[in-house]
């Protein structure tokens, strides 16, 4: 029986879920092709109509983690608002808390992040993955120099210094919560800790005018 677009999809978003909740519990260098295709309730033959082998699968879950992120960071470049510091802040907020509803990419972020040493056969994408941060660097420090062009930028912080800052900061609160992501009130954390440190940004460098 040939098979729709929409059920190959779906078959290929359940492959994809479940090898990034094995990668996750076993490492991907001791998962094996048919662990992935029994967590997804498939035949190793539906593997191989999606996928080439196990690194291609985790190629696309980076892909699939990454690049709605990227996209959404790129759209709002796209945007006029009239304080990108303040466009960028709930950008932030809303990027943090859409983890909360969505265990996969979380479960992908917390393998990247946390668990991938991009060693032995995942080494080739280790390059590759970081070029592709580095655009999404780009696109965030592009927020910075935007609001630098309105004349309200500190002085004696550069747009490329203010977005390395930035990721420290945030990655640390991604770190404390994919820690422990069912006790991390993230809710309520996410707006307070992104708004503390993009406030600081909007007050000192409007007092510097």
């Amino acid at each position: 029986m040939k098979r729709t677009k929409e059920e190959a999809k779906k078959t290929r978003d359940d492959l994809l879920r479940s090898a990034v909740r094995i990668f996750s519990e076993k490492g991907v260098s001791r998962t094996t092709l048919n662990d992935i295709a029994k967590g997804a309730n498939v035949t190793r033959g539906a593997v191989y109509w999606h996928f080439e082998n196990k690194v291609e699968i985790f190629d696309a879950l980076h892909e699939r983690m990454y690049q709605p992120f990227l996209d959404s960071v790129l759209e709002g470049l796209k945007e006029e608002h009239s304080n990108p510091v303040e466009q960028l802040r709930e950008l932030w907020i809303k990027l943090l808390l859409d983890l909360e509803k969505d265990e996969p990419r979380r479960q992908a972020l917390t393998l990247f992040l946390r668990k991938c040493s991009y060693s032995g056969e995942l080494a080739p994408y280790k390059e590759q993955h970081r070029k592709k941060q580095e655009e999404g660097v780009r696109a965030f420090e592009a927020y910075f120099k935007k609001y630098k062009d309105t004349g309200r930028f500190l002085k004696d912080i550069d747009p490329q210094t203010m977005t390395e800052g930035m990721f420290c900061y945030m990655k640390g609160i991604l770190y404390q919560y994919l820690d422990e992501p069912d006790t991390y009130a993230i809710q309520t954390k996410a707006p307070e800790l992104v708004g503390l440190f993009f406030n600081c940004i909007l007050k000192d460098s409007i007092s510097s005018r």
